[in-house]
């Protein structure tokens, strides 16, 4: 009897997994369906890369943070560069179409040697590199490990210091053996997209999304298995990353714009871009006035307005 219920329970769990594996898959399918590619594919060493260009002009590459992709930059602040700049937008390895690097989650430093090199693929060979959140993150490391790879730098709500905060939760069990296995095709499969709309204002807040934005964005990309996890790997490891960068930053020499919101309780205005300003030699400091972490879509011209500041001391024009 003992044997029969093992093989019972087995079965009734290879069943389940199974009916799970093909509901992400076409929940997957769906999401890809509504939200194809914007822009390009190009093979850079091997890795497929997912590039959006538009406009004419000095080129300035966006690179989008956690759980985005080129979308969230193609929402506003792309068009609105785009009328003076030749503007690249590309997905980070496992988000969006570009595809993950390897099995572990992609380090800043390795997305930035690939997003680098995409650029230069793109014809451009020393870009104004603009970063947002995570995003910040890699445009960091791009500065450190590929200066003569860029003219000049802005960073968006910029994770860029170490932290004493623990991990999300959720980022704790994508990010392991088991969690990898089970939690994440339950995401994928169960999870219903207006999840992630809640996830959306709350990184807004105290501004709301604008409108448009979620559909814009695609909810459903976010919760695609591969995404999912490589989203957890990489936020596991950042911390040790940032750790190992943040010594370095006295060694950035481009011209350097450092913009936060003073109302961001995602990334932390005192933690990150206060002493990443301190630390970069000549980096210019913008507070924004009870904005959040959202400025790319909140306080577009801002944005704008640093980027033209930082592509004049360059010498861009």
């Amino acid at each position: 009897m003992a044997a029969k219920l093992f093989i019972a329970l087995l079965v009734l769990t290879a069943g389940a997994a199974i009916y799970t594996h093909l509901r992400a898959a076409r929940n997957e399918a769906r999401a890809e369906a509504a939200y194809p590619p914007e822009g390009r594919m190009l093979t850079v060493n091997g890795t497929r890369v997912h590039a959006v260009v538009m406009g004419e002009g000095p080129d300035v590459v966006l690179i989008h943070g956690a759980s985005g992709s080129t979308r969230d930059m193609t929402f506003a602040l792309a068009p609105k560069l785009a009328e003076r700049f030749r503007v690249i937008v590309l997905d980070r390895p496992g988000l969006g179409y570009t595809d993950r690097l390897d099995r572990d989650g992609a380090s800043i430093t390795e997305q930035a040697g690939l997003l680098s090199a995409a650029a230069a693929q793109l014809g451009a060979k020393a870009p104004v590199v603009v970063g947002q959140s995570y995003g910040g993150a890699v445009a960091l490391a791009w500065a450190v490990h590929h200066s003569d790879r860029l003219s000049a730098l802005v960073t968006l709500a910029g994770t860029s210091h170490p932290w004493d905060t623990p991990l999300d939760a959720l980022y704790r069990v994508n990010s392991s053996t088991l969690g990898g296995a089970i939690v994440v095709p339950l995401i994928t499969a169960f999870v219903p997209t207006s999840r992630v709309r809640d996830g959306i204002a709350g990184v807004f807040a105290p501004q709301s999304a604008p409108d448009g934005y979620s559909a814009h964005f695609g909810p459903g990309m976010t919760l695609r298995r591969h995404s999912l996890r490589e989203n957890a790997l990489q936020r596991a490891s950042l911390l040790s990353e940032i750790r190992a960068l943040h010594v370095r930053y006295s060694e950035i020499s481009v011209p350097t714009e450092v913009l936060h919101g003073t109302a961001d309780d995602t990334v932390s205005l005192q933690i990150h871009s206060e002493p990443l300003a301190r630390a970069i030699p000549g980096a210019a400091l913008t507070r924004l006035d009870g904005i959040g972490h959202m400025p790319q879509h909140v306080a577009v011209d801002d944005v704008v307005a640093a980027i033209d500041r930082v592509q004049a001391r360059a010498g861009l024009r």
